[in-house]
Protein backbone atom coordinates (compact mmCIF):
# COMPACT_ATOMS: atom_id res chain seq x y z
CA UNK A 1 0.00 0.00 0.00
CA UNK A 2 1.15 3.53 -1.04
CA UNK A 3 2.30 5.97 2.02
CA UNK A 4 -0.29 8.68 2.05
CA UNK A 5 1.29 12.09 0.71
CA UNK A 6 0.97 14.85 3.21
CA UNK A 7 -0.89 17.83 2.54
CA UNK A 8 0.46 21.10 1.53
CA UNK A 9 -1.42 22.36 5.53
CA UNK A 10 0.57 19.29 6.77
CA UNK A 11 3.87 20.04 5.14
CA UNK A 12 3.79 23.71 6.13
CA UNK A 13 3.40 22.68 9.73
CA UNK A 14 6.12 20.29 9.60
CA UNK A 15 8.21 22.88 7.93
CA UNK A 16 7.31 25.36 10.96
CA UNK A 17 7.79 23.05 13.52
CA UNK A 18 11.36 22.41 12.38
CA UNK A 19 11.65 25.43 11.81
CA UNK A 20 11.17 26.46 15.64
CA UNK A 21 12.94 23.71 17.08
CA UNK A 22 16.20 24.83 15.28
CA UNK A 23 16.02 28.28 16.79
CA UNK A 24 15.13 26.88 20.29
CA UNK A 25 17.30 23.73 20.31
CA UNK A 26 20.89 26.40 18.61
CA UNK A 27 19.39 28.56 21.85
CA UNK A 28 19.27 25.75 24.42
CA UNK A 29 20.64 22.90 23.05
CA UNK A 30 19.07 19.27 23.05
CA UNK A 31 18.88 18.76 26.80
CA UNK A 32 17.82 22.49 27.90
CA UNK A 33 15.49 22.67 24.87
CA UNK A 34 11.89 21.81 26.10
CA UNK A 35 8.23 21.04 23.79
CA UNK A 36 6.41 23.75 24.92
CA UNK A 37 9.46 26.33 23.79
CA UNK A 38 8.89 24.87 20.66
CA UNK A 39 5.50 24.99 20.57
CA UNK A 40 5.36 28.55 21.97
CA UNK A 41 8.18 29.40 18.99
CA UNK A 42 6.19 27.79 16.17
CA UNK A 43 2.94 29.37 17.63
CA UNK A 44 1.21 26.11 17.70
CA UNK A 45 -0.41 24.15 20.44
CA UNK A 46 1.83 21.47 22.21
CA UNK A 47 -1.66 18.53 21.29
CA UNK A 48 -1.36 19.95 17.81
CA UNK A 49 2.74 19.65 17.70
CA UNK A 50 2.95 16.38 19.40
CA UNK A 51 0.29 15.03 16.42
CA UNK A 52 2.85 15.38 13.65
CA UNK A 53 6.41 14.74 16.44
CA UNK A 54 5.45 12.37 19.31
CA UNK A 55 8.44 13.65 21.15
CA UNK A 56 11.58 16.06 21.42
CA UNK A 57 14.03 13.47 20.54
CA UNK A 58 11.57 12.84 17.13
CA UNK A 59 11.96 16.42 16.35
CA UNK A 60 15.95 17.11 16.83
CA UNK A 61 16.09 13.69 14.75
CA UNK A 62 14.10 14.87 11.68
CA UNK A 63 16.22 17.80 11.68
CA UNK A 64 19.83 16.55 11.87
CA UNK A 65 18.58 14.23 9.14
CA UNK A 66 16.80 16.93 7.79
CA UNK A 67 20.51 18.39 7.66
CA UNK A 68 22.32 15.74 7.02
CA UNK A 69 20.27 15.40 3.27
CA UNK A 70 21.43 18.83 2.83
CA UNK A 71 25.37 18.42 4.28
CA UNK A 72 25.76 15.47 1.84
CA UNK A 73 24.30 17.05 -1.51
CA UNK A 74 27.85 18.20 -2.99
CA UNK A 75 29.13 15.26 -2.09
CA UNK A 76 26.89 13.29 -3.61
CA UNK A 77 26.49 15.90 -6.61
CA UNK A 78 30.96 15.15 -7.51
CA UNK A 79 30.77 14.20 -11.26
CA UNK A 80 33.03 11.10 -11.73
CA UNK A 81 33.50 12.25 -15.51
CA UNK A 82 34.34 15.52 -14.78
CA UNK A 83 37.50 16.97 -14.15
CA UNK A 84 38.91 15.90 -10.42
CA UNK A 85 40.57 18.46 -9.19
CA UNK A 86 37.77 21.19 -10.44
CA UNK A 87 35.27 19.13 -8.96
CA UNK A 88 37.03 18.42 -5.62
CA UNK A 89 37.47 22.29 -5.43
CA UNK A 90 33.63 22.82 -6.32
CA UNK A 91 32.94 20.29 -3.23
CA UNK A 92 35.17 22.69 -0.75
CA UNK A 93 33.78 25.45 -2.46
CA UNK A 94 30.09 24.23 -1.58
CA UNK A 95 30.69 22.78 2.06
CA UNK A 96 32.30 26.24 2.63
CA UNK A 97 28.54 28.17 1.50
CA UNK A 98 27.08 25.79 3.59
CA UNK A 99 28.91 26.88 6.76
CA UNK A 100 27.95 30.23 5.93
CA UNK A 101 24.27 30.08 5.26
CA UNK A 102 23.71 27.19 7.52
CA UNK A 103 25.81 27.76 10.77
CA UNK A 104 23.08 26.84 13.44
CA UNK A 105 22.60 23.37 11.78
CA UNK A 106 26.30 22.86 11.95
CA UNK A 107 26.95 23.54 15.36
CA UNK A 108 23.85 21.08 16.17
CA UNK A 109 25.37 18.38 14.06
CA UNK A 110 28.79 18.95 15.80
CA UNK A 111 27.18 18.34 18.99
CA UNK A 112 25.47 15.34 18.31
CA UNK A 113 28.97 13.87 17.27
CA UNK A 114 30.63 15.03 19.69
CA UNK A 115 28.71 13.58 22.47
CA UNK A 116 29.27 10.33 20.50
CA UNK A 117 26.65 10.65 17.96
CA UNK A 118 23.39 8.81 20.04
CA UNK A 119 21.11 9.56 18.29
CA UNK A 120 22.08 9.60 14.99
CA UNK A 121 24.52 6.37 14.94
CA UNK A 122 22.38 4.51 12.26
CA UNK A 123 22.44 7.31 9.68
CA UNK A 124 25.83 7.83 10.27
CA UNK A 125 26.81 3.91 9.70
CA UNK A 126 23.88 4.22 6.89
CA UNK A 127 24.01 6.47 4.19
CA UNK A 128 26.78 8.47 5.14
CA UNK A 129 28.96 5.68 5.30
CA UNK A 130 28.28 4.35 1.86
CA UNK A 131 28.83 7.56 0.40
CA UNK A 132 32.21 8.00 2.32
CA UNK A 133 33.16 4.62 0.91
CA UNK A 134 32.43 5.69 -2.82
CA UNK A 135 33.97 8.54 -2.57
CA UNK A 136 36.78 7.38 -1.03
CA UNK A 137 37.02 4.89 -4.45
CA UNK A 138 36.54 7.77 -6.46
CA UNK A 139 38.99 9.87 -5.19
CA UNK A 140 41.45 6.82 -4.87
CA UNK A 141 40.79 6.03 -8.98
CA UNK A 142 41.59 9.41 -9.89
CA UNK A 143 45.02 9.23 -8.01
CA UNK A 144 46.26 5.78 -9.61
CA UNK A 145 45.13 7.72 -13.16
CA UNK A 146 47.68 10.89 -11.95
CA UNK A 147 44.73 13.03 -12.28
CA UNK A 148 45.36 14.24 -8.93
CA UNK A 149 48.38 14.04 -6.25
CA UNK A 150 48.60 10.87 -4.58
CA UNK A 151 47.45 11.48 -0.67
CA UNK A 152 44.73 9.73 1.62
CA UNK A 153 41.63 9.75 0.57
CA UNK A 154 39.42 9.34 3.62
CA UNK A 155 41.70 12.31 5.43
CA UNK A 156 41.15 14.05 2.04
CA UNK A 157 37.61 13.88 2.77
CA UNK A 158 37.92 14.46 6.50
CA UNK A 159 40.06 17.89 6.15
CA UNK A 160 37.22 19.24 3.99
CA UNK A 161 35.09 18.94 6.36
CA UNK A 162 37.25 20.06 8.98
CA UNK A 163 38.63 23.06 7.53
CA UNK A 164 35.32 24.18 5.98
CA UNK A 165 32.99 23.66 9.06
CA UNK A 166 35.22 24.98 11.51
CA UNK A 167 33.95 28.36 9.91
CA UNK A 168 30.35 27.48 11.27
CA UNK A 169 31.44 25.89 14.33
CA UNK A 170 33.74 28.00 16.01
CA UNK A 171 32.33 31.22 14.39
CA UNK A 172 32.12 33.11 17.23
CA UNK A 173 35.76 32.45 17.96
CA UNK A 174 37.22 33.45 14.36
CA UNK A 175 35.04 36.49 15.20
CA UNK A 176 37.10 37.37 18.42
CA UNK A 177 40.29 36.55 16.98
CA UNK A 178 39.91 38.13 13.34
CA UNK A 179 37.05 41.23 14.03
CA UNK A 180 35.15 39.38 12.02
CA UNK A 181 33.13 36.11 11.86
CA UNK A 182 32.99 34.15 8.09
CA UNK A 183 29.09 33.78 8.50
CA UNK A 184 28.46 37.31 8.86
CA UNK A 185 30.97 39.27 6.94
CA UNK A 186 31.48 39.03 2.97
CA UNK A 187 34.87 40.09 3.18
CA UNK A 188 35.99 36.93 6.07
CA UNK A 189 33.90 34.54 3.93
CA UNK A 190 35.76 35.70 0.48
CA UNK A 191 39.09 35.53 2.31
CA UNK A 192 38.51 31.62 3.37
CA UNK A 193 37.05 30.62 0.39
CA UNK A 194 40.25 31.99 -1.48
CA UNK A 195 42.50 30.79 0.80
CA UNK A 196 41.21 26.74 1.42
CA UNK A 197 41.15 26.82 -2.89
CA UNK A 198 44.86 27.86 -2.94
CA UNK A 199 45.18 25.33 -0.02
CA UNK A 200 43.47 22.57 -2.12
CA UNK A 201 45.14 23.16 -5.36
CA UNK A 202 48.58 23.29 -4.33
CA UNK A 203 47.88 20.08 -2.45
CA UNK A 204 46.32 17.79 -5.19
CA UNK A 205 47.77 19.28 -8.21
CA UNK A 206 49.16 16.32 -10.06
Amino acid sequence: MDKKVPSRVQVKNRNAILAAALNVFASHGFRGATLDQIAAEANMSKPNMIYYFPSKEDIFINLLKRHMDQWLAPLRAIDPDGDPLEQILKYVQSKLQMSRDMPRESRLFANEIVQGAPRMKDNLSGDLKELFDQTSALFSRWMRAGKIAHVAPEHLIYSIWATTQHYADFDAQIAILSGAGVASDKASFNSAEQFLQNLYTKLLMP
